[in-house]
């Protein structure tokens, strides 16, 4: 750990890995409760035409995965219809239009501009490479989600566990959903940068189901969510800033690998006592041993 805490490297990935978990796992509750996990992880994919055409044009990536997964998500929700199935036919074309543009794009990337490594830290996220300035950024844009989120939060609650009753209520459920989804496309973009666009749903849906394992009331699996998350970030950080020593080629493993696998084992120990208490009333209380 010598160097760990003075490393300005260091500062920028704990700093940007902690508002894109946060925000992850208060928004990614509400993508589960809304069963709209297979969206989150098509903005995720689609994250990779916002990242491609922001490194051919050099500006941040950050803008890039921003700007393609709120517009992508808004196009998702108004091509849809409110049915499940019309939202999935939506998504995947939606999904197979973007990523033939975005092959383009990573192949232009990779042969007519300077920029090394292009396409891995698009896919795969590089945190460790992130610019200082995207830390306040993206501690904004997290700010900015959570305070939607909290404002929206009984119509977005009752749309997302009871449409029907909340449309006879009065509430506008197309205009929330509508919402909601440009917000999960801006989630899905802060989590692009952390681990990547293939692997941020891993980020968003991960924390957010094992919290929910740990309590159904929403503000409290936000809450554990949020800490779930950022505690898989962190641990990420360390475990990739420890690995330079490592084979095969002690040149350091990836962020993202670490922040997943983190994410995973959160998951299962979430369900942890859950299990037990299941395993205990299936043997009933006069089971022998």
């Amino acid at each position: 750990m010598t160097g760990f805490f003075s490393s300005g490297p260091v500062h920028v990935a704990l700093g940007a890995g902690a508002a894109a978990a946060v925000v992850s796992g208060v928004v990614g509750v509400f993508v589960v409760l809304r069963g709209q996990s297979f969206a989150g992880h098509a903005l995720g994919d689609l994250g990779t035409l916002g990242g491609s055409g922001a490194f051919l044009a050099n500006v941040n990536p950050l803008w890039g995965f921003v700007g393609v997964g709120a517009v992508v998500a808004g196009a998702m929700e108004l091509f849809g219809v409110q049915r499940r199935r019309g939202r999935d036919v939506a998504t995947g074309v939606v999904l197979g239009a973007a990523l033939g543009v975005s092959a383009l794009l990573l192949y232009l990337d990779t042969t007519t501009t300077s920029t090394a490594g292009a396409t891995v830290t698009v896919l795969f996220g590089s945190l460790f490479s992130a610019s200082p300035s995207s830390v306040p950024e993206m501690a904004g844009l997290a700010a900015a989600g959570v305070a939607v989120v909290a404002a929206l939060y009984r119509p977005l609650l009752l749309s997302s566990v009871h449409p029907e009753l909340a449309s006879v209520r009065g509430v506008p459920v197309r205009l929330v959903a509508l919402g909601f989804l440009v917000l999960v496309g801006v989630t899905v973009a802060l989590t692009s940068m952390v681990v990547g666009t293939i692997l941020s749903p891993a980020l968003l849906v991960g924390p957010a189901a094992g919290a929910l394992r740990v309590s159904r009331r929403p503000p409290v699996a936000m809450a554990v969510a949020a800490a779930l998350g950022l505690a898989a970030t962190w641990a990420g950080v360390v475990l990739s800033y420890l690995s330079d020593r490592w084979p095969p080629s002690h040149a350091g493993w990836p962020v993202s690998f670490f922040v997943v696998a983190c994410v995973f084992v959160t998951y299962l120990a979430a369900d942890l006592p859950g299990a037990i208490r299941r395993r205990r009333a299936r043997r009933g209380p006069c089971s022998p041993g």
